[in-house]
């Protein structure tokens, strides 16, 4: 029984020891590649669970009054909403001002928004001036103005078709985290 086991090892040893053909690399090659799509897929998934997080999330507060300057369910200005969203579901702080928010996220083309991307809006005669998170299906979500609250609208509506700046994805490597006391 002890010569079976130690040829059986003996065998697999050799032949894991003899030298490598191009099927085996081919092998070798496509095994590394499933790898690498494989972790590719995980990471598309995490940050698609982040957009449908932030989403959920921002859903729960459609209701909530504006307030100019608020960034609390008491109520929201537009950037302040947004801040907070940001903030209280994925760690990342953003700037307290539309402006501003655009400045540092990146500039997309409207065809590559995904749910979660910023969607900036002239509604002050000045570029930049509103910004609403996007949720899907030509939709996003914001609060408005003084005397509206948190709500969704359609983009393809004609005011916000008119009005539409440009479309932003939040970076974590353009912004810090809210543990960084450093940004706040």
């Amino acid at each position: 029984m002890f010569r079976l086991f130690f040829l059986c090892c003996l065998s697999i040893g050799i032949a894991h020891a003899a030298p490598a053909n191009a099927d085996d690399d081919d092998l070798e090659a496509l095994i590394n590649q499933s790898l690498v799509v494989s972790e590719i897929s995980q990471m598309g998934q995490r940050v698609g669970n982040q957009a449908s997080e932030l989403v959920v999330n921002a859903m729960g507060f459609l209701g909530v009054p504006y307030k100019r300057g608020g960034t609390e369910a008491t109520g929201f200005d537009c950037s302040g909403f947004v801040r907070a969203m940001y903030e209280n579901t994925l760690g990342l702080v953003l700037p307290h001002n539309a402006k501003a928010q655009a400045a540092v996220t990146q500039t997309i083309d409207k065809d590559e928004l995904q749910p979660g991307d910023l969607v900036f809006f002239n509604t002050l005669r000045r570029a930049f001036s509103h910004v609403g998170i996007y949720i899907g299906e030509g939709r996003f979500i914001h609060s408005p103005r003084a005397g509206g609250e948190v709500r969704i609208e359609n983009m393809s509506d004609s005011y916000w078709r008119k009005r539409f700046n440009g479309a932003r994805r939040v970076s974590a490597s353009t912004l810090h985290n809210s543990s960084d006391s450093a940004i706040r």
